[in-house]
């Protein structure tokens, strides 16, 4: 199992930008799939963006081409930078891991047993 930390967050206007960090303690890269989720009052927690385990990402239709996942494996951390932000990306984010590909699954947050402990991201109008 892995542990996730996670930084960043937090409030900015509609059309700024933000970027999480989740940490990994313990060796993911290559061998886990980890995701962002996040959850708003209106609906499930929902799928953002992931890095699978052979290196490609996903990205869901609400973020595609505003939300890109990176990582630095020196730091062993895995980054998801916000752009062009809106209103119905408020919620509280979260990254979570599981190991594999994840090339079926990484949306399914059934799939994954270690989380981060969320992150707040509010954006205003």
């Amino acid at each position: 199992r892995v542990q996730l930390v996670q930084s960043g967050g937090g409030s900015v206007q509609a059309g700024g930008s933000l970027r999480l960090s989740c940490a990994i303690h313990g060796n993911a890269f290559g061998s886990h799939c980890i995701t962002w989720f996040r959850q708003t009052p209106k609906k499930e927690r929902e799928p953002v963006a992931a890095l699978l385990g052979n290196g490609d990402t996903r990205y869901a239709d609400p973020v595609r081409g505003r939300f890109t996942i990176s990582q630095d494996n020196a730091l062993n951390t895995l980054y998801l930078q916000m752009n062009s932000l809106k209103p119905e990306d408020t919620g509280l984010y979260y990254c979570a891991a599981s190991t594999g590909v994840g090339l079926t699954w990484w949306d399914n947050q059934h799939a994954f047993g270690d989380w981060g402990q969320g992150t707040q991201v509010t954006v205003s109008s």
